[in-house]
């Protein structure tokens, strides 16, 4: 399993192919469940949209939301985004696919950064049950009980994310990111990263080995993602409902935690503090820098909405914002 299928799902693990067909659980969503999203939804501010720019002196910023894994739906979008994307300057990613290519060459020749390298193992870390349960869902995804017990718990949630179809699929990972890439590389404009994957791993590993695991054992049910849920996020995120994504994503968490509402709102919000709050705080420090040109922001659609979100704080810092065509 290349490193890309995964570390690429750092925000939301969402993606629908014919080889993982599911239904939108939103077709038969309770009414009481509607009405939690819909009220969620209604306290994000930008809850919509893929598509912003972001103006300020003579700095235009395009931001795109994406979505990391494949949708043969983005086609057509990346065909009407491509004449007004290709006026930028420069291209900046999460992560670019030239970085990744060299973590993931790197990583072949020595797999410690996603390794528990020295002490216990996760079978000595959790319960029998609790490893039984972990191992079991892990080896559905072609992970084996030896192998999964060394691996970091950070790196083994992000695998749980995926529906085990999924990762049988050769372009999985062929999603906005990996073709907006193609489309700047087309043009001859520069990519940028915001982030370096050390730095990445650094936030996931900030807490201690035991914390880690304890956190993985209580949100198991939660992290494991099927076909449904990836056709439902699929969708919305074809239809400019990020906000929705997260949203449904954290009340379907909830359900299948089987935890008490006030634990799985502590793990939820420590997701949501390393997915998205430390990691767009510090991509701000680099969006900021660019000044006096046009550039593209493609970055996971998580990362728009909210309080702690992008669209938020270019607008608290003097950014004029105005949603465009997706």
């Amino acid at each position: 399993m290349r490193l890309r299928r995964l570390a690429l799902l750092l925000l939301l693990p969402v993606s629908a192919e014919a080889a993982c067909a599911g239904r939108d659980l939103r077709l038969d969503m309770a009414p009481e469940t509607r009405a939690e999203l819909d009220a969620a939804v209604g306290q994000t501010v930008f809850p919509e949209g893929n598509h912003w720019i972001a103006r300020k002196g003579g700095t235009v910023l395009h931001l795109i939301g994406t979505l990391h894994l494949n949708d043969p739906r983005m086609g057509p979008i990346v065909e009407r985004l491509a004449p007004t994307l290709s006026q930028a300057d420069a291209f900046y990613f999460e992560i670019t696919q030239s970085d990744m290519a060299e973590f993931e060459k790197n990583l072949a020749a020595d797999f410690s950064p996603v390794l528990i390298t020295s002490g216990p193992s996760l079978i000595d870390l959790m319960d029998e049950a609790d490893w039984a349960r972990i191992s079991t869902a892990l080896a559905a995804r072609g992970v084996p009980g030896w192998m999964a017990a060394k691996m970091q718990p950070w790196f083994l949630s992000m695998m749980l994310g995926m529906p085990p179809c999924m990762l049988q699929m050769p372009d999985a990972d062929h999603g906005m990111d990996a073709r907006l890439s193609e489309l700047a590389l087309s043009r001859g404009i520069r990519q940028h990263s915001l982030e370096r994957i050390e730095d990445l791993i650094a936030i996931f590993q900030s807490h201690s080995l035991e914390d880690q695991v304890q956190s993985l054992v209580r949100m198991t049910g939660a992290l494991q993602a099927g076909d449904d849920q990836m056709a439902t996020m699929a969708n919305s995120y074809i239809e400019e409902k990020h906000a929705e994504i997260l949203q449904l994503a954290k009340i379907l968490g909830r359900e299948a935690s089987g935890l008490p509402p006030e634990v799985f709102a502590s793990e939820w919000a420590e997701f949501e503090d390393q997915l998205l709050v430390q990691r767009n705080a510090n991509w701000m420090e680099k969006i900021l820098s660019i000044r006096g040109q046009t550039a593209v922001i493609a970055v996971g659609a998580g990362h728009l909405a909210g309080d702690h979100g992008l669209l938020m704080q270019l607008q608290n810092a003097g950014y004029n914002l105005t949603r465009e065509p997706f």
